[in-house]
């Protein structure tokens, strides 16, 4: 089986993920289960609570129950895996973990959010010490908030909810024309020849890279050929427009590149410059699914975008897949995806 950290951390601080509730943070902050990277560490630094940790750490509990922190989905989808990074706590990590879910439409309070109806998806496991805990999810419902519930106590460095986005319909139509690649629309890396320094899929997240770190960077080619990846779109659209952006890729940016789409040429093989976002007027044709960007010989950007317009098919798959993954269904589809339910 796949490893599912191979999706979209769907609780990624930097699509707009947040820990909004916990019931304690004594010694350490709730929000740090989201930071990137591994949590670190320094030996004997020691504040007025304690030792000082990178993760989440509630107080020793002296009374029944359990502790537990809930998480704002920024990409809302399926869950195919968790990890819970007990990373550096060692004599007070938790025995075990549970996880569960709920589903919003909108943008509820703390207090709405507080007294959800929660759905288990992780029943209570056993977690080890200093460790990336990796628990399979099976559950196919679209979710928007999760719950982690700690027994009884301890601390948690970092929390990790991967699986497969599934935007709301109703906003992408809204919008019109939007990054048909983008990962908050539903956009997936399908594959990539090399990843070495960083995955491609940090082409396809929001914003602005922020580093070389923040984008797709491969080793040096040194026997022929050249360096790509692939993205299945949120959906089958009309594209407008392409971006290829190389800021903070000085010396190591592409010579070239190319970009085709469902079996068509979007932009021809062309010279590219390096710490320069590079934008292309697409010619119109016809709709496309999947674009793959080549670049000559190797080298990395930092981000990748493709403008455009959802087909009235595209609509209807994106509006079929959401429907057919809320956990509880309106009694009538919203009246402007009636035509594509």
């Amino acid at each position: 089986m796949s490893d599912f950290r191979n999706l979209t951390d769907l609780a990624a601080r930097r699509s707009g993920s947040g820990v909004i509730l916990a019931n304690d943070e004594f010694f350490a902050e709730k929000e740090s289960l989201l930071n990137e990277g591994r949590a670190g560490f320094q030996s004997h630094t020691f504040g007025h609570k304690g030792q000082i940790y990178d993760g989440w750490e509630t107080r020793r509990r002296r009374d029944e129950g359990n502790d537990w922190a809930i998480i704002r989905l920024g990409s809302a989808g399926v869950v195919h895996g968790v990890v819970i990074d007990t990373g550096n706590f060692t004599g007070n990590y938790p025995e075990f973990a549970s996880v569960e879910a709920a589903a919003f439409d909108g943008n509820p309070s703390s207090a709405d959010v507080a007294q959800a109806e929660w759905k288990t998806i992780l029943p209570k496991s056993a977690l080890t010490g200093d460790s990336e805990n990796l628990f399979e999810i099976s559950d196919k419902n679209r979710w928007t908030h999760i719950r982690l519930s700690i027994y009884p106590d301890g601390g948690v460095a970092r929390f990790r909810v991967h699986g497969v986005v599934i935007p709301d319909p109703r906003w992408v139509l809204a919008r019109g024309v939007i990054d048909l690649a983008g990962i908050e629309n539903g956009g997936e890396l399908t594959g990539c020849s090399d990843a070495f320094y960083s995955s491609a899929r940090n082409c396809l997240q929001p914003g602005l890279a922020r580093s070389q770190g923040d984008g797709w960077e491969n080793k040096r080619r040194r026997h022929g050929g050249n360096d790509w990846f692939s993205v299945s779109l949120a959906c089958e659209g009309r594209v407008r427009a392409i971006e290829v952006d190389t800021t903070h890729f000085k010396g190591n940016a592409p010579g070239q590149i190319m970009v085709t789409g469902s079996g068509r040429e979007l932009v021809s093989k062309q010279d590219v410059q390096p710490d320069t976002p590079h934008r292309f007027i697409v010619e119109e044709g016809s709709p496309i699914s999947e674009v793959r960007l080549d670049v000559y010989p190797d080298g990395g950007l930092g981000r990748f975008r493709v403008w455009g317009e959802p087909t009235e098919n595209g609509m209807r798959d994106l509006a079929k897949k959401w429907w057919n993954s809320l956990p509880q269904k309106p009694s009538h589809a919203p009246s402007d995806l009636k035509k594509f339910l």
